[in-house]
């Protein structure tokens, strides 16, 4: 970026991430995209099962206990909506604002500032939710920003896939308690 632009609008020059407490194949997009796939998604599912856990043991000893979501949606109707719906249609609305962050603040800030905005949009329907999910959207963040050095579009569906990952085990929770 042209420095006398930058100054002009006020921008911040895109930066490289300043978070050294991720695994370092997070910023490797040389790797099978499988391997990172998978990789993603143990990044993601096992800090948001420990936090699910967390939480619940809070709520349970201030409160007795906090709902968590209900879907009126049932069955395979509903695993669709969880596994491909909501990750395509979120990611396609994270990417804007994430983008103009990363203008705006830079990379690191502009991943912590999407995943603060989905937790308090996930809260909007639960309010505890937001508490477990701002870690997945954390890293579906902090990965696209990484991804789009090389192809926003492999961005997208690197995430879109992780985040399907990530829905697939509550799908399969919830399809389990109808059963």
């Amino acid at each position: 970026m042209n420095d006398d632009l930058t100054e002009r609008h006020g921008l911040v020059p895109e930066r490289q991430l300043h978070l050294r407490f991720l695994p370092p194949f997070v910023s490797d997009t040389t790797q099978p995209k499988a391997l990172y796939i998978l990789k993603g998604w143990l990044l993601t599912i096992l800090p948001s099962i420990a936090l699910a856990v967390l939480i619940s043991i809070i709520s349970t000893a201030i409160a007795g206990g906090a709902q968590g979501p209900s879907f009126p949606q049932r069955g395979p109707l509903l695993a669709f909506l969880l596994v491909l719906f909501a990750p395509v249609v979120e990611t396609l609305i994270m990417v804007p604002p994430l983008l103009l962050l990363n203008r705006l603040f830079g990379p690191t800030a502009a991943a912590i500032l999407s995943a603060i905005g989905w937790a308090v949009a996930h809260s909007l329907q639960v309010p505890i939710w937001g508490f477990i999910i701002w870690w997945p959207f954390f890293v579906f963040s902090v990965i696209l920003l990484v991804w789009r050095e090389k192809s926003l579009l492999t961005g997208m569906l690197i995430v879109i896939a992780i985040h399907a990952l990530q829905n697939a085990i509550p799908a399969l929770l919830l399809l389990a308690r109808e059963a």
